[in-house]
């Protein structure tokens, strides 16, 4: 009997050492587990936090770019159209310049047109007005010739009247050689 109770007792004994060893040591394990867990949640968060901040940074720097340049943009933009505007002003200017300069064109060239017509005409008139102061001098007429429209600018009438006087005066300076040669002769007839 007594070994029966020993070896029930022993019995005991183990099995509520065991039980109770293991017990203690699963949840020991548990404990460990459970702070590693949190140890890895902990340090994903962290980790999430920092890169989530690191992002935000990222986005407002970029956000920041952004804005950097749409300001250098405008700034430009503002200098391109003043100078479209004053470009736009200058052409115009230079245009109208041209416009009033193309009309100007047109009269003088209607004017040079007209001048050489009429330039045509007279030097038709003139021809035969040459034909009249020609024979005129042949003629050792005294009066000067007929000029056309009595107009002593006109080209052909100066050159008409010149010839007029250059020849009335050769003239008189033959018949003062005449008139100084005529007594010299009277006094020869004299002396002989």
């Amino acid at each position: 009997m007594v070994s029966s109770s020993g070896a029930s007792s022993g019995t005991g004994t183990g099995t509520g050492t065991g039980t109770g060893t293991g017990t203690g040591s699963s949840s020991h394990g548990q404990n460990s587990s459970f702070e590693l867990i949190d140890q890895r949640k902990q340090k994903r968060m962290l980790s999430n936090r920092e890169s989530a901040r690191r992002s935000r940074m990222r986005k407002q720097k970029h956000l920041d770019d952004l804005m950097a340049l749409a300001n250098e943009l405008r700034k430009e933009n503002s200098k391109f159209i003043t100078s479209l505007n004053y470009t736009t002003q200058q052409y115009l200017a230079v245009e109208a310049d041209n416009s009033v300069l193309r009309t100007q064109m047109m009269e003088l060239t209607n004017r040079l047109q007209s001048l050489n017509e009429i330039i045509q005409f007279m030097s038709l008139n003139n021809f035969a007005n040459v034909n009249v102061a020609a024979t005129a001098f042949l003629s050792d007429d005294s009066s000067p010739p007929s000029m056309v429209n009595d107009n002593l600018m006109m080209p052909w009438n100066m050159m008409m009247m010149m010839m007029y006087m250059n020849h009335n005066h050769h003239q008189l300076q033959q018949q003062q050689q005449h008139e100084e040669q005529e007594p010299m002769l009277m006094n020869m007839f004299e002396y002989c």
